[in-house]
């Protein structure tokens, strides 16, 4: 398992090993053990799985807010995604900030989401398939959301984005307070 950091600290980007042959290949999506060696002991315990027909739908920029504050292991597991995460832990050194990264089906490619981001992602291909793991359940009275277009991310995006109602009303940025604080170094 191969495990890069990234500028935005705590965020992580993993690709699994592949081992294929002539019927396909093997890859283990999740280790435990190997990301509690590079010092993130987490444990997942409610898996997602998002589907989206077409092509420029936009999904974010989401969060949980605490007291249940979500980590997420995100990867794409048919098609292609831009995934874009922010940190918005107040007192953090890259508050604001933000990466994308391409997941794909293809690359194998995850990003680990810390508590305190904003997460949202791209399709870039039809019939798109997400799966994530978060380390809390799913509280719709700590659900949030901050506008896709506040943040000064660039989407690459070549046709207005589908969007869900939520989404295309959430605040903007500016108009937004974070209940997330940096906690310094993990």
């Amino acid at each position: 398992m191969k495990i890069e950091t990234t500028k935005l600290q705590d965020a992580l980007i993993i690709t699994p090993r592949r081992f294929g042959d002539a019927r396909g290949w093997f890859m283990e999506s999740w280790n435990r053990m190997t990301l509690s060696e590079a010092g993130f002991d987490l444990e997942f315990v409610q898996d997602n799985h998002s589907f989206s027909a077409d092509v420029g739908t936009l999904r974010g920029m989401h969060f949980q807010a605490l007291p249940r504050s979500q980590e997420k292991l995100v990867r794409c597991s048919r098609g292609i995604i831009y995934d874009v995460i922010v940190d918005v832990r107040v007192g953090s050194p890259s508050y604001g900030q933000w990466i994308a990264v391409e997941l794909s089906a293809e690359n194998g490619k995850q990003l680990l989401v810390p508590k305190g981001f904003l997460h949202g992602f791209v399709t870039r291909t039809p019939n798109t398939e997400v799966q994530y793991k978060v380390t809390d359940f799913y509280v719709p009275e700590c659900d949030g959301a901050v506008r896709w277009d506040s943040l000064g991310i660039d989407w690459k995006l070549e046709v207005p984005p589908i969007l869900s109602k939520k989404d295309a009303a959430a605040p903007s940025f500016t108009q937004w307070k974070s209940p997330f604080t940096f906690k310094g170094a993990s």
